[in-house]
């Protein structure tokens, strides 16, 4: 192997060049790629709840407002559990039936259309044996909990407030367009 000799050669120097070969621009010096990243915003109102901040966004888009450079962001986020009931093994067993009857009927469905037997007797029999096994499962998984889990819930994440945001240019005008959103629900109060 030989080493490069001649300065006029990449590598020489112990630097290398600039280009498809070399150093690429980074996003932080390269002006083009900055002209794609959005500008500062700022907060033109919040809102107790969801309902309300969509509201304001969407009396925003009314009156012809550049909504694209508006957004709803929620803050204090939090993760509320709602507990829907007790589950005990039966209940388990009577939900994995359900489930395994709709998995049951459309494999039924699936193989009666290339059945040369009785279409309904086959979707019936996959109903049904889909049902049987998606109770033995559901009763299964259930009793092997062991009781720590004996409720179903339903998850959700909450927000304490929503905040619509814009482009720091543009704010100006949806803060006045707000505002006579609020004087007009408001006045008819």
């Amino acid at each position: 192997m030989t080493t490069p000799t001649d300065p006029t050669m990449p590598g020489a120097s112990g630097t290398v060049p600039p280009g498809p070969a070399g150093v690429p621009f980074t996003p932080a010096t390269d002006p083009a790629a900055r002209a794609g990243l959005p500008g500062p915003t700022v907060t033109v109102a919040t809102y107790p709840d969801y309902a309300l901040a969509q509201q304001a966004v969407d009396y925003l888009s009314d009156n012809k407002f550049p909504v694209e450079r508006t957004s709803i962001v929620g803050t204090d986020l939090r993760l509320v559990e709602n507990v829907l009931g007790r589950v005990t093994v039966a209940r388990a067993a009577m939900a994995g039936a359900a489930s395994g009857a709709w998995f049951g009927l459309f494999l039924g469905l699936f193989f009666g259309l290339f059945s040369d037997s009785n279409w309904f007797s086959v979707i019936f029999l996959g109903l049904l044996i889909g049902a049987i096994w998606g109770a033995v499962f559901g009763a299964i998984a259930q009793a092997m909990t062991g009781g720590r889990r004996d409720f179903s819930s339903r998850s959700s994440l909450q927000a304490a407030q929503y905040a619509v945001i814009a482009d720091a240019d543009v704010a100006d005008d949806a803060r006045q367009l707000l505002t006579r959103l609020n004087w007009q629900t408001s006045g008819a109060s």
